[in-house]
């Protein structure tokens, strides 16, 4: 294999077009242009323009034909001063190849004029770039100091919400995430996520009303759960949940956001959130050889959830505690499972193939696995008297600590300081536990990390808060996409709104190409 390395550095002058096509500031442009399309069969996208002395003081490109032809103007009679790109910035034959490369990305060009002691002697081109063998990859400063994972790099811009990681806070459409949910209902965050206005009294009725008639499994899929239920070996419910609802994403016939109107796309949207939390259930209950349990069209959204779990009305102190649950997990910023919506959002998919994407993205257990893991914790520490040396072994030994940190917050959790609140509320010895816990947790990892600063996460007490409304651990991911499937949702039809395909680079660091390919033996 070449060794790059001992390839020597390449100049614009290797590669440059020495016969360059010029043009005067007072040729018209129909002149040049033919001009251009008669030299070397059309392939000439510039002509620089030269003065008295053949200084270069300008760059017609097909860009400025484009945009003359665009306003209308009379190329047999403009001249090209008129239309030219005036003082072009200019390159040394010397110049490094690469770092000539790098400027033509970075400004947008496709040509550079080549000038040694302010002699016009060439003009370098993207096409000549190619013409050559080794080529170097744009390396822009963007690109290289883009951090592993993106962490603080802004890839979009958005109205549905917003974390403020150093403060502590977070929004829905302007409105603090907390306060809705220390205020509002469910179905409230639900509207103003997709209409970004919270209802008034008549637009609250009317959207509770489209819910209930969108909570029904289509029959055609409900005979396929039980199968779907009881396939694999262990029963994963977010794996049944993802294969049960890209069948009824195909049976409902989701098509490209493309190919359909908006308001059909809110249809899939709102299908798909009404119907999550019966999908779960279902399933759920089929897996432990129950018959699903039909929604209840008389309960708001998190009481007909708990209600699908037993049969029973929930009481209000544990349907009001969950559907907070859920208010604060219902969006937060560009995380990793509504990143992949809007990726796969963004090609132009139905909303089914984006949804099924992110319920993948959700699956893994440093995204939405935590709450069982964190309730876990707390039962392998078992006692007060036992946390301060689990917790500092844990530490020793270089495990993570479940239910602490996070990738935005610096400070503590507002989600955690809300959900700790109603894990009080509720009561119980869990939660006196977790409160101890969270306590003793704190103070170690800032004796023994300081300046980490790592506080409880909206898992530590999600767990706790889930076990005493009566939802098993393994429902606790699956609880998480039921009201996340509406942030989803929520970001998919803002991308499709205005969308431009997400598309990033990456930053080669293997052997530099290319290299000659041997012969096979």
């Amino acid at each position: 294999m070449a060794d790059a390395s001992n390839r020597p550095a390449r100049t614009v002058a290797d590669v440059m077009t020495t016969s360059v096509l010029t043009a005067s500031p007072s040729d018209t442009v129909a002149d040049t242009c033919s001009r251009m399309l008669a030299r070397s069969g059309g392939k000439v996208g510039s002509a620089i323009v030269t003065d008295d002395t053949d200084r270069a003081i300008g760059i017609l490109t097909e860009r400025d034909l484009v945009r003359a032809a665009a306003a209308g103007a009379d190329l047999s009679t403009a001249k090209v001063s008129e239309w030219m790109s005036p003082d072009p910035d200019t390159v040394p034959s010397s110049m490094d190849l690469n770092a000539a490369y790098i400027s033509l990305a970075e400004h947008g060009y496709r040509h550079f004029p080549v000038v040694d002691g302010g002699e016009l002697v060439g003009i370098i081109s993207m096409r000549d770039m190619l013409r050559i063998a080794y080529v170097r990859p744009v390396q822009h400063p963007s690109l290289i100091e883009a951090p592993k994972g993106l962490e603080g790099v802004v890839v979009a811009e958005t109205a549905v919400g917003d974390v403020r990681g150093q403060q502590g806070f977070y929004h829905y459409r302007e409105y603090n995430a907390t306060e809705l949910a220390d205020k509002r209902s469910l179905e409230d965050v639900w509207y103003l996520l997709y209409n970004g206005h919270l209802p008034t009294k008549t637009e609250r009725g009317d959207f509770m009303e489209e819910i209930k008639e969108l909570r029904q499994i289509p029959k055609s899929v409900k005979k396929l759960l039980p199968d779907i239920a009881r396939a694999g070996t262990t029963f994963v419910p977010l794996d049944a949940l993802r294969t049960a609802y890209s069948a009824l994403a195909y049976a409902l016939d989701f098509k490209s956001w493309m190919d359909i109107t908006p308001a059909a796309l809110r249809a899939n949207a709102m299908q798909s959130s009404a119907v999550m939390p019966t999908l779960i259930m279902a399933l759920y209950r089929l897996n432990k050889g129950l018959e699903p349990i039909d929604p209840n069209p008389y309960l708001p959204y998190a009481a007909n959830y708990l209600y699908m779990l037993t049969g029973e009305v929930p009481s209000k102190e544990h349907a009001r505690a969950i559907e907070q649950y859920l208010i604060l997990t219902t969006d937060h910023g560009f995380n990793a499972s509504t990143f992949t919506a809007r990726v796969i959002t963004s090609t132009g998919a139905d909303l089914g193939s984006a949804v099924v994407g992110a319920i993948g993205a959700l699956s893994g257990p440093l995204h939405g696995g935590a709450p069982s893991r964190a309730l876990d914790m707390l039962e392998a520490i078992g006692t007060p008297d036992n946390a301060d040396p689990w917790i500092r072994n844990a530490i020793e030994k270089g495990d993570k600590i479940m239910g602490f940190g996070h990738r935005v917050y610096k400070t503590d959790d507002p989600r955690s300081l809300l959900l700790r609140g109603v894990a009080q509320r509720l009561g119980g010895d869990k939660a006196e536990f977790a409160t101890q816990i969270e306590k003793t947790v704190v103070a170690i990892l800032d004796e023994l990390k300081p300046g980490r600063h790592l506080y409880a996460n909206v898992e530590f007490y999600a767990g706790v808060v889930m076990d005493k409304v009566g939802l098993p651990p393994e429902l606790f991911t699956p609880t998480f996409t039921s009201s996340r499937v509406i942030g989803w949702t929520a970001h998919i039809l803002e991308q499709a709104a205005d969308n431009r395909l997400i598309r990033p680079s990456a930053h080669y660091h293997g052997p530099e190409p290319p290299v000659p390919v041997p012969d096979a033996d």
